[in-house]
């Protein structure tokens, strides 16, 4: 059962945990603005002597993600708590790809990811050894049909997708995120290989977390609580997040079914 801590707050749990992973979009901004009560929170759990890491599947390098952060007004102790998903696909991409030529699928904001090696950037797909999606492109952002018709003759190549969100809500507006042009690509027959939650590396790489106690928050039954489950951690869905008119039509028990997600804690944002 699924309990509500909307009245106890997360005070009423906190001690019972050593770490949390908390997502960024959705729980502490709306991709406009902070939220007040969610920034409120994250100064409680520094207050308590408990550890937290701003877990987000945002395609782009730590640092870059802490510059937009700055501009919406984030306390630099908060924004030291920041681990990308772009920058574990970044640490893969050095390791293993740096040598070779890719195909980049998504706008031109996130080229930043890759400017190390930006020179391995094709224009012409025949060319790329593989895939780099880190989105949509600005000119196909809702047509999905377009990277079918563009992934058709290619299905051999292996994609790497830094993103592996399908959708989020800036502000009131929803947008597809590259986890659904990586879902094209897997319905097709092509293989992907994802960063971000709710795969483990992303949860391993950004803290020591062996033998702690771990509670993760976020808005997503796919990503953030999916991740959860996989790693045997607690969790808690901020429901007036991306799955807010579902759980508003369904409620928590039914939502949470549909996705054959385990959730222990609900609130409809975060608060202390």
């Amino acid at each position: 059962m699924t309990k509500n801590l909307d009245s106890s707050g997360l005070r009423s749990i906190a001690e019972s945990y050593d770490l949390f992973f908390i997502d960024l979009w959705g729980v502490v901004h709306n991709g406009i603005k902070l939220h007040k009560k969610a920034i409120e929170a994250l100064a409680e759990i520094d207050k308590a002597k408990k550890n937290y890491v701003l877990l987000t599947n945002a395609p782009r390098p730590n640092n870059t993600v802490k510059i937009f952060l700055e501009k919406m007004g984030m306390d630099k102790n908060i924004r030291k708590k920041v681990y990308t998903s772009g920058e574990a696909a970044l640490s893969y991409l050095k390791k293993n790809h740096s040598d070779e030529n890719f195909f980049h699928i998504g706008p031109p904001r996130d080229y930043d990811l890759f400017s190390n090696f930006k020179n391995n950037k094709t224009e012409d797909i025949k060319k790329s050894s593989f895939f780099l999606c880190t989105g949509l492109f600005t000119d196909h952002s809702e047509e999905l049909n377009y990277y079918k018709d563009l992934f058709k003759n290619f299905i051999s190549k292996k994609m790497i997708c830094t993103n592996p969100d399908l959708i989020v809500d800036r502000g009131k507006k929803r947008e597809l995120c590259a986890g659904s042009v990586a879902m094209v690509f897997e319905k097709m027959g092509g293989k992907v290989v994802y960063f971000g939650k709710p795969f483990p590396e992303v949860y391993n790489q950004s803290i020591d977390n062996k033998n702690k106690k771990i509670l993760a928050i976020g808005d997503n039954f796919n990503t953030d609580i999916k991740g959860a489950n996989l790693l045997n951690y607690d969790s808690m869905i901020i429901t007036n997040g991306v799955h807010k008119e579902e759980i508003k039509k369904y409620g928590i028990k039914k939502t949470s079914k549909r996705y054959e997600a385990l959730v222990n804690y609900m609130q409809s944002e975060l608060k202390w």
